[in-house]
């Protein structure tokens, strides 16, 4: 008896929620649950195709994939190259200008992290509710949650009237160097009015309102060179490497406790002789431990949440670079990467619009997630633009080592949030 009843109050409670909707939106539904047999073989055949940044032609076959979808659903379609030099594969864009509702611009990748040289598994099901494979939830999941929410309502005959632009670049696990990288796609997000990003969802319950951006620097120490028995004399001094290690030391305690701020030394070289090629990200060097190093070199990532956080982080390095150690000096460069996507009210009222959607559908609520869990992104380089919203692509583990996963469970459900905030930001 306890069991009808508790099976009742949850049917109960699945009315409610669908009563929410309306005809269209039931219908909407329906055709997400009808297209997700194929849309799952979909995602199979990309993760199959290796797209790691630097395989070019992987990335634009994986690209090309999506294209005819996306033409299928009315949209023109155009690859957006990039200088040769650059040996990107360039970005896919899809299309449909129209007057009704809010101009969107949706957000994706075609590449990951997984170059032709590293381990990583074809798509494989794991159990009813999981699958692995290169690249599945970061992000061609993504992708296919963004293509099959389109093709819902194009099953309904709502994209006739709306302006969408679907955008997918390259490059984004390694972007490419200089301003055209990102030229077009900051361009075309000026057009619109409202951002929607796809990369992985932390789960189903939670969007992103906010990401940190990313940057990188680079510190050069530099001593007398000495036989070791006289370092720390006042006229041979302490050495690069000790320089090195006082900087640092001193950014983890002056910076460390601050909020969504975070800084990372990756690579550290010193010695006698050392070579350090930043393209490769990879160091020679020589040395012997009797001379005292005359050159150390450190480079590192920040990141952090505003432009103003990492200008003053900046600004604090920089101060603590000028004190060197006697005999010693040291210089640090900064380089821009990706923006930060801070938290507007304009995003909090897209995670609202997220939030109802999902009552709605009788999913529970959703709330904007913790911006430190999550690292830079494509949306963070047009949030300064328009109101965005992240984290809409599907959920799973592991991302961007083998064995990453996609929750298959919450996959449909994810796309069913996505087609019916599409649907309400455009009618």
């Amino acid at each position: 008896m306890k069991k009808l009843l508790l099976l009742s109050a949850l049917l109960c409670g699945h009315v409610a929620h669908a009563q929410k909707l309306t005809a269209t939106e039931r219908k909407i539904v329906a055709s997400v649950q009808q297209n997700m047999p194929k849309n799952e073989k979909l995602l199979e055949q990309v993760v199959n195709i290796n797209s790691g940044t630097l395989n070019v032609q992987g990335v634009r076959e994986v690209g090309t994939v999506f294209q005819k979808e996306f033409e299928a659903l009315g949209f023109k379609t155009e690859w957006v190259a990039m200088p040769a030099s650059m040996q990107r594969a360039g970005h896919l864009v899809a299309q449909r200008k129209g007057t009704k509702g809010k101009r969107l611009f949706l957000i994706g990748h075609l590449d990951t992290v997984f170059e032709l040289d590293m381990p990583a598994g074809k798509f494989t099901r794991l159990t009813d509710s999981t699958a692995t494979g290169q690249g599945v939830n970061d992000m061609k999941g993504g992708n296919v949650v963004m293509l099959a929410a389109l093709q819902a309502l194009q099953a309904q005959g709502l994209l006739k009237n709306a302006s969408i632009t679907a955008y997918f670049t390259g490059d984004e696990e390694r972007g490419g160097t200089g301003p055209e990288a990102r030229a077009d796609f900051i361009a075309r997000a000026r057009q619109a009015e409202i951002g929607l990003g796809f990369e992985t969802a932390t789960n189903l319950h939670t969007v992103a309102t906010a990401r940190r951006g990313a940057s990188t620097w680079q510190l050069n120490t530099y001593g007398k060179a000495a036989h070791s028995s006289g370092i720390f004399r006042p006229d041979v001094g302490d050495g690069a490497i000790f320089e090195a290690a006082r900087i640092l030391n001193a950014f983890r305690e002056t910076l460390s406790k601050e909020q969504f701020l975070t800084f990372n030394p990756g690579l550290l070289v010193g010695g006698s002789e050392v070579v350090y090629d930043a393209a490769r990200a990879r160091g020679q060097v020589v040395g012997k431990t009797n001379i005292i190093a005359p050159t150390a070199t450190v480079s590192g990532d920040l990141r952090f949440l505003t432009e103003v956080q990492k200008e003053t982080a900046r600004t604090a390095m920089r101060a603590i670079v000028a004190q060197s150690l006697p005999q010693t000096r040291a210089e640090i460069t900064f380089t821009d990467g990706i923006p930060g996507m801070a938290p507007t009210a304009g995003n909090q009222r897209l995670a609202a619009l997220a939030d109802q959607c999902s009552h709605d559908l009788g999913l529970g609520p959703v709330a904007a997630g913790d911006p430190g869990a999550r690292g830079a992104g494509d949306i963070s380089y047009v949030a300064q633009y328009l109101d965005c919203l992240d984290g809409l692509g599907v959920s799973g583990k592991g991302a961007h080592a083998a064995g990453e996963t996609i929750n298959l469970k919450e996959f449909p459900k994810l796309v069913e949030r996505a087609a019916l905030m599409i649907y309400r930001l455009t009618k």
